[in-house]
């Protein structure tokens, strides 16, 4: 695997360490999430030129392999040893504790070294993202400190879509870094849409030539482009690609390491256009499509009637399956438009045979045959909340969207939930109200109502409580054709979610995330990440403008 090294999540410079006379500065730490505790000390440790690593079993190797990558891209003599060590080495120790969870750790520096503990090696990932935090600006000492430490929500999310626009490899590696080191543990990586088939399907090579396409994209804002003079303008450019599976096993590799878990989403039974112009035959009315070129909810979905199209579905997942070995495929579920369904022979049949109430049991009994096909190859599926009409697969997790109502309902009925609602989740929207920033979907969510967000409803009591995992942001990309804009439009967002997902609710404070953001912003500066600098001023003392896209 090629190694990509980036200046965020590994810029730990752990050399042989000697006590410092007493700091003569104790300012308040800035960690983002905040730890759930944390004392601080008056003394500092300094670093000198050698580096020892205590590292004792496979996972903690892992951990110690990827700090040994940056020591390396920094010149700096590094080593990795099992045991012993000298005074003031890095100690990287698996343990056993109940009260840490399986992801959480501790960290203590005093005179004796730095070490981390944890009952995974997670949980030593995390701990070496907050001694990054912690480290002087010139990587050369550490302040004494004990933390515990471990997240509110085992589920902390980040969603990118990649069917209307798709960015690099070495970019999603960026995007994974970025929040992993916020410590966020899933990326949800939307492959198919109406605008584009991103992920390479050898039984299938259309969806490749094909499906991957569009011949333009619209201009402008598409609720808006047809006003006017009545026309919408497009930029008569082909636009398109895929990932490859090599590609997709390098990520998914890549995310691992960084205990990153990968979710692939293959929309059914809508969103299915691109799909549908590579294939017609899995339609209800046989073509002829085209990839979409302009946004927005379109009726040519997946012929629910047609045995065909199940079989096509069950040989993509077929290939899927193997490359993500996470818990969970994604399905979609979402905005599917039942026009075509309701005049289609074959639908109508489905209806009939399997004795249905309608078209939205159908898509029920969509769903459920897939999920009982991925169930029957140790996955479960996890959707929009949608697939709650016409009643839910028995085993699905709903990922609720149009607010919190759906993820209620599914708690309710004793389902697993990931909450991801527009008015705070959707990093889609505007920031500011300037009307100066580039152009975006629609909305307004600056970073202090991401902050505000609590993912538990008031209305669900305790064992229902205990169904939602946690929260997850997502970045719909129809506006957002850069690595830039992706990133303006995530950070400092982001930081947001991740101490809401994080950290426990008793100990967020808007104001203190505040005073820790005026130091963390200089950080996403230092790791060159594309942050909206202008949208929080109260993040930085000193004024600066937007970022032009």
């Amino acid at each position: 695997m090629r190694r990509h090294i980036y200046l965020l999540g590994f810029l730990l410079v752990i050399t042989s360490c000697a006590v410092k006379e007493p700091a003569v500065s104790t300012q308040p730490l800035s960690i983002v999430p905040q730890p759930v505790h944390l004392t601080q000390g008056k003394d500092e440790f300094e670093f000198e030129e050698n580096v020892q690593i205590v590292a004792v079993n496979d996972e903690s190797k892992q951990v110690a392999s990827l700090l040994q990558d940056y020591l390396k891209s920094k010149n700096v003599n590094t080593s990795i040893i099992e045991s012993g060590g000298d005074e003031g080495s890095i100690r990287l120790n698996i343990i056993q504790a109940d009260s840490l969870t399986r992801e959480g750790y501790t960290l203590s520096v005093n005179n004796t070294g730095v070490s981390i503990n944890a009952n995974t090696g997670a949980g030593l990932f995390y701990g070496f993202q907050t001694l990054m935090q912690i480290l002087s600006d010139d990587g050369k000492t550490v302040p004494f400190v004990e933390i515990t430490d471990y997240p509110r929500f085992s589920y902390r999310g980040l969603h990118l879509d990649v069917g209307r626009h798709m960015f690099p490899i070495d970019f999603i590696k960026k995007y994974i870094d970025l929040l992993a080191h916020h410590k966020m543990n899933t990326f949800h990586w939307h492959l198919t849409d109406d605008q584009g088939w991103r992920i390479e399907i050898k039984k299938y090579p259309k969806l490749q030539e094909v499906a991957a396409y569009r011949k333009e994209t619209i201009i402008g804002h598409a609720s808006t482009a047809t006003r006017g003079n009545g026309e919408a303008k497009y930029d008569g450019q082909r636009y398109g690609g895929f990932y490859t599976q090599e590609e997709v096993k390098d990520v998914v590799q890549y995310a691992a390491a960084r205990h990153v878990t990968v979710i692939p989403e293959i929309e059914m039974p809508g969103h299915a256009q691109a799909a549908l112009t590579a294939y017609p035959n899995l339609g209800c009315t046989g073509g002829p499509y085209e990839v979409a070129t302009t946004w927005g909810v379109f009726e040519e979905v997946f012929c629910a009637g047609k045995e065909e199209t199940f079989a096509f579905l069950q040989d993509v997942l077929d290939e899927v399956v193997p490359l993500f070995p996470g818990k969970y495929v994604h399905i979609g579920g979402d905005e599917c438009p039942k026009t075509r369904w309701r005049k289609c022979p074959y639908c109508q049949k489905r209806i009939k045979e399997e004795k249905l109430q309608d078209e939205h049991a159908l898509q029920s009994y969509f769903i459920q045959r897939m999920e009982k096909y991925l169930n029957g190859k140790g996955k479960q599926i996890i959707g929009w909340d949608e697939i709650l009409e016409g009643g839910l697969a028995p085993n699905a997790t709903v990922m609720s969207w149009r607010g919190e109502e759906g993820g209620i309902a599914a708690a309710k009925q004793n389902h697993d939930v990931v909450m991801t609602p527009g008015p705070w989740c959707y990093f889609d929207k505007y920031q500011d109200t300037t009307g100066t920033e580039p152009l975006a979907i629609g909305g307004f969510l600056p970073v202090r109502k991401v902050y505000s967000y609590e993912p538990i409803p008031p209305s669900l009591n305790e064992d229902e409580a205990k169904h939602i995992l946690g929260a997850q942001a997502n970045v719909w990309t129809e506006y957002i054709k850069t690595s830039d804009h992706v990133e303006y439009m995530v950070y400092p967002r982001a930081c947001a979610l991740a101490e809401v997902t994080w950290t426990k609710k008793e100990n967020r404070d808007y104001d203190d995330f505040v005073r820790r953001m005026e130091t963390h912003v200089k950080r996403l500066s230092d790791w060159k990440v594309n942050y909206a600098r202008h949208i929080e001023k109260e993040f930085t003392s000193e004024p600066v403008e937007a970022t032009a896209q």
